[in-house]
């Protein structure tokens, strides 16, 4: 009861209470109470028929909220009667009737009803009367304002009209309506806040969230850019909050701003949950910094923490990119051992750690792994095959393992892979298969032979005593390069 209280001093109205703003006719305050009257004692079936017969024209919106009004305590009710309306169109809701179901939904806990009613609302105010406000998110957040004291509503009704704004790619009014409320002195639930936060960071970037988190968690710099919380603020950061900030880092290359940000949570005294981790060590694992990503690893496994499949993964990922393979694999055994499943993840990141240290055999021995396990290797993965077994002079296993790969999961290798098996082939005399594979290359939309394919083909031909293929291959190469270059 005290935090109603407190956030209907902070909501001052300007207006004069809906109940007292409109005059009432004595016919609609019969049309009020009796339709009150029916809803609470007639039995479920019968009121609507009998509601129906007695009003086919239905009611006003003012009327509506005022038999909503009378049934507050019944919420299931009160959500049923908004819902027949809308179904035998008996109310041509505008933002007043929307407003009072919104808010009694919000009242009885409702939060899901109540949601869906802001959706609708939004909606609905495109077609309804002006506002000083130009959105219909604000319109509705005015009405809802208005409305707030009538209804004895709840406060996080704010913090579900700021939700269907986000989730409608709603942004710019959800910012505005947080600082109006923040202007009166409330503050939405920090989940909240993190809902906006991540949906800034993910369309505009690291720097615009950053700056609406210091906004809205009222933060101050003072000594050195060290953040401090202003006065007044009620709602602290959390770890979510910090880890929205450190992944759109990561996604954005930003890999010493993570640590910035991971530092700021500890200036914070907010302490850094599993994800916080991992994403701190993805930063040092792209960047090679391998001591300090098995240092927060030993501080997990001595604060207890969960090391999931995503940990284990991340930190494989990171030896398997320096190359330390063996490192990569006792991380391997451990994640076996502690009953963890691999992911297709898992034996990509060594798939490409055996082909970029030259040890083909280990690397095809982890692909048919992979495929066994059911898991789908990517084109890059596949390219890079190819390219190494062609550079141990394996080139039949190398088209053998091609032509198995694009056709049991449809991948589209890319130009290398054709360029070094067409070498290869030309390399060894076999001309047709050559010929064949060119052709296939063109086929899938690759472009016409490079000059090192040129090449390749004239070297060929070169070794094998046919001497005018092999020039008119030159006459044509040189055309093909003048082409080019007049474009």
């Amino acid at each position: 009861m005290a935090t109603q209280i407190l956030i209907l001093k902070r909501f001052p109205i300007t207006t004069k209470p809906l109940s007292l703003s409109f005059s009432y006719s004595s016919s609609s305050e019969d049309v009020v109470e009796t339709a009150i009257c029916i809803l609470t004692h007639n039995r479920s079936k019968s009121r609507w028929t009998t509601l129906h017969s007695l009003y086919p024209n239905g009611f006003s919106p003012i009327q509506f909220s005022r038999i909503a009004l009378g049934i507050k305590n019944k919420p299931h009710l009160a959500l049923h009667f908004f819902q027949w309306t809308k179904s035998k169109s008996l109310c041509n809701h505008n933002l007043h009737s929307y407003s009072t179901i919104i808010h009694l939904l919000a009242r009885a806990r409702l939060k899901t009803h109540a949601q869906e009613a802001i959706t609708v609302a939004i909606r609905a105010s495109l077609n309804h009367e002006h506002s000083s406000l130009d959105s219909p998110p604000l319109k509705l957040f005015e009405h809802l304002i208005k409305t707030y004291r009538l209804c004895d509503s709840a406060p996080f009704v704010f913090d579900l009209l700021i939700r269907s704004c986000l989730e409608s790619n709603k942004l710019e009014p959800s910012i505005q309506i947080v600082r109006m409320l923040m202007s009166r002195g409330n503050i939405p639930k920090v989940c909240t806040l993190n809902s906006l936060l991540s949906r800034v960071c993910k369309l505009q970037g690291f720097d615009a969230g950053h700056g609406i988190y210091r906004e809205f968690f009222g933060l101050v710099e003072v000594n050195d850019k060290i953040l401090k919380r202003g006065f007044g603020f009620r709602v602290s950061p959390n770890a979510h909050t910090y880890n929205v900030l450190m992944l759109r880092c990561y996604q954005d290359g930003l890999m010493r701003k993570v640590e910035e940000i991971w530092n700021e949570m500890g200036t914070s005294n907010c302490a850094p949950n599993a994800y916080s981790y991992t994403l701190l060590m993805a930063a040092f694992c792209d960047e090679g910094r391998m001591v300090d990503a098995e240092r927060l690893w030993e501080e997990m496994e001595n604060k207890k923490m969960e090391l999931d499949v995503v940990c284990y993964n991340t930190i494989i990922g990171g030896f398997c990119k320096i190359g330390d393979v063996g490192r990569a694999e006792e991380f391997f055994t451990k994640m076996q051992l502690g009953g963890i499943d691999s992911t297709n993840a898992t034996y990509e990141h060594f798939v490409k750690a055996y082909c970029s240290v030259g040890d083909v055999d280990s690397a095809v021995l982890v692909y048919n792994d992979m495929c066994r396990m059911g898991f789908r290797p990517c084109a890059s993965i596949l390219d890079m095959m190819v390219v190494l077994l062609c550079d141990k002079c394996r080139v039949e296993e190398a088209i053998e393992f091609l032509g198995n790969a694009v056709c049991r999961y449809d991948l589209v290798p890319k130009e290398k892979s054709y360029e070094v098996l067409i070498k290869g082939l030309c390399s060894e005399g076999k001309m047709e298969k050559a010929l064949k594979l060119q052709a296939e290359m063109v086929g899938i939309g690759h472009h016409q032979p490079n000059l090192e394919i040129y090449s390749a083909f004239v070297d060929g031909y070169t070794r094998q005593g046919k001497d005018e293929m092999a020039e008119s291959l030159r006459k044509e190469m040189v055309q093909t390069q003048m082409q080019s270059f007049r474009k």
